[in-house]
């Protein structure tokens, strides 16, 4: 799907460069291209560079009935502007996925005396609607959307466990002093202030529990009431269900010997009595923004900063000042432990050295299963194992001068220069010497690990090439279609046929239609031509060149679950390049970050496990944009390996001898 925005000032949608030179060619993509919603900004333009399928098939103003394509894009063809090539091209690769789907087996796919119609309708949730929605000349009813019950199946499995599997393993642990996590469902490992003996435990915070009007009360979610499982915008999904961290908690405590009070707002007024009358406080604070057609109390799309919404710090505060109440010191003698959902780095430096704060954890967009994978770690039914993608900084202004909103447009055509090149989040921080409070690719566990007899086995010895491989002759012949333009009578509207209004149509209404209206030719760009363009030496199949991924070197070793029981290690492996890395074309110095992720692999381990990771040709290459092509250069690679952008305790260099050859 190409986007609303412009790169280098040609709108995504027709960009010649971007669909057809690297998705196209380069990268060998064979599906169909489509545009986002009403992000089709021209007709002819946008049919050469290679978009396939135009939606809805608005032109630029939404349902008003006048496309781009329809009508007009056959009298383009009719008329000699647009090859007929490259509608058959459109053609074969939508009808193609079509195929890959199977959706001709009418053992898979019901036939349409069976019902085989469309089943899914985007204006209503209700079975039976319109069937012509936004005709005016049509009230036609039927059955609209399909409800098929998908969650539990033989062909998918059960997809609740899975939900849950996935949000358990997008928790991150932040901070575990003094083991404050996991705890037990009873309390046992915790003490009890009360003279009954139960454990007091205390869930603050309006992210713990559910939106009063549903999960679902806000449409597109373009809200942030209630716990956040998932942002908002026209990709948001309709909750079948949502299971709130406190509904969750409520249901994994044993009642007989803890008692679990609910404080569901973020206000801190009197929230310090409460608090102090627990022996744990839990925290939930959350971050949330989504696509920019909504605006959520001030936040329109992205977030106007990376601090916690809705007073998270001051709660977060209040409460870690205050629970179990405290000491002749003034220290609070109870364990706070703060939970945050959020759509990306959210900054802690208000309270994250709070002596107060025991455990952090990072949850992230969970979806239906919140509430019970948050469980599953609270509880420690499983170790947590998730890894920031992300690094979090002590400071907004630590990711960089480019990293912030865009307030105010800076031209009349606004510009982003990516003026930062390749050094984005933990590279910016390596190349600047930044501290972060918590690193890309950080993540606790509730065990511990060890690597140990890691190794790394070179297979280029004898030398490689600098470039891949010369790209192959097609392997396969594309199917050779009539690409004469059709008589004029073929594409004239049907006899019999109804129009419904605003909708569109590829017939023309008069046979002048196909003959143009012009005397001036099409004003094709500079450059244009219906001859081949050269192919990309960095494509030659799905994916790109297929000596790409040829492997260079093996990372090999153990790794030894030294804990108490059972987890998920990350095993992550950067590569830092030779020094004096030059462009083979240009012999100008090429600036390298420190260091860059390459792999990475979730190992499941009780005692130990060997593993194997390869790095590719890809791997060690790096973008020469002199020579448009993928260049490995020689000298000695650093390649370290361990558990995060700031941890890597192991070290191994490769030795690479790159040969010179042409581009």
């Amino acid at each position: 799907m190409c986007s609303y925005n412009q790169v280098n000032n040609s709108y995504a949608c027709q960009n010649s460069k971007l669909l057809n030179g690297i998705l196209k060619d380069e990268l060998g993509f064979q599906g169909f291209i489509q545009s986002d919603w009403l992000a089709q900004r021209s007709g002819v333009a946008s049919a050469l560079s290679g978009l396939d399928m135009s939606m809805p098939g608005d032109g630029l103003i939404w349902q008003d009935g006048k496309p781009l394509w329809g009508h007009e894009l056959t009298k383009a063809v009719l008329n000699g502007t647009l090859p007929m090539e490259r509608l058959d091209d459109m053609v074969l690769r939508i009808a193609a996925a079509w195929y890959q789907l199977e959706q001709d087996d009418e053992d898979k796919w019901p036939s349409l005396a069976e019902g085989g119609k469309p089943n899914f309708s985007s204006w209503t949730d209700a079975e039976v609607g319109q069937l012509h929605p936004g005709a005016s000349n049509s009230q036609e009813k039927g059955v609209v959307n399909k409800f098929v019950e998908v969650r539990q199946t033989e062909e998918g499995g059960d997809h609740d466990d899975l939900a849950r599997t996935i949000a358990r393993e997008g928790i991150v642990l932040l901070k575990n002093d003094k083991k404050a996590l996991p705890i037990s469902r009873n309390g046992s490992a915790l003490e009890s202030g009360a003279q009954d003996g139960k454990v007091r435990v205390g869930v603050f915070g309006e992210d713990a529990f559910p939106n009063p009007e549903g999960p679902n009360a806000c449409p597109d979610r373009g809200c942030n009431d209630g716990t956040l499982a998932m942002g908002w915008g026209s990709g948001a999904a309709e909750f079948p269900y949502l299971v709130s961290p406190a509904e969750a908690l409520h249901a994994n405590f044993d009642m007989q010997t803890v008692e679990v009070t609910d404080w569901k707002t973020n206000k801190v007024e009197h929230v310090d009595g409460t608090a102090a009358a627990q022996d744990v406080c839990l925290v939930f604070i959350n971050s949330a923004s989504g696509e920019g057609y909504i605006s959520w109390n001030g936040v329109k799309g992205d977030r106007n900063d990376l601090l916690p919404q809705k007073g998270g710090n001051e709660l977060v505060t209040a409460v870690a000042a205050n629970c179990g109440g405290r000491s002749e010191s003034g220290a609070p003698l109870g364990k706070t432990i703060v939970v945050v959902h959020a759509v990306g780095p959210v900054i802690l430096e208000k309270w994250i050295e709070h002596v107060g704060v025991h455990a952090v954890l990072i949850a992230h967009l969970p979806g239906q299963e919140s509430g019970n994978a948050l469980a599953d770690i609270i509880f420690g039914d499983y170790s947590p194992s998730g890894h920031l993608p992300y690094t979090i900084a002590r400071s907004e202004d630590d990711y960089g001068p480019d990293s912030g909103i865009l307030r105010m447009p800076n031209g009349v055509v606004p510009q982003q220069n990516f003026s930062e090149g390749l050094y984005f989040d933990y590279r910016y921080f390596d190349k600047h010497s930044l501290e972060p409070r918590y690193e890309f690719g950080y993540g606790m566990s509730y065990t511990t690990f060890e690597l140990s007899e890691v190794h790394l086995m070179s297979h280029a010895q004898q030398g490689v090439p600098v470039f891949p491989a010369a790209r192959a002759p097609a392997t396969a012949t594309p199917p050779e279609l009539n690409s004469s333009v059709p008589d004029p009578k073929e594409a004239m509207w049907p006899k019999g046929l109804t129009r419904l209004k605003g909708y569109i149509y590829p017939y023309i209404t008069s046979l002048s239609d196909g003959e143009g209206n012009s005397k001036e030719p099409y004003p094709y760009p500079d450059g244009y031509t219906e001859g081949q363009h050269a192919l990309s030496q960095a494509g030659g199949d799905q994916g790109g060149n297929p000596d790409l991924y040829h492997t260079i070197a093996t990372v090999e070793g153990t790794l030894t679950n030294t804990g108490e029981m059972p987890g998920d290690a990350v095993v992550q492996v950067y590569i830092s390049y030779p020094a004096d890395v030059k462009s083979p074309v240009t012999g100008q110095p090429v600036d390298m970050p420190v260091k860059v992720l390459r792999q990475f692999e979730k190992l499941h381990t009780v005692t130990y496990k060997t593993f194997k990771i390869a790095l590719s040709r890809k791997d060690l290459s790096y973008w020469d944009i002199a020579a448009q092509n993928w260049v490995l250069p020689s000298g000695e690679f650093t390649v370290s390996v361990g558990w995060s952008s700031r941890d890597l305790p192991v070290k191994e260099t490769l030795q690479v001898k790159a040969v010179s050859t042409t581009v």
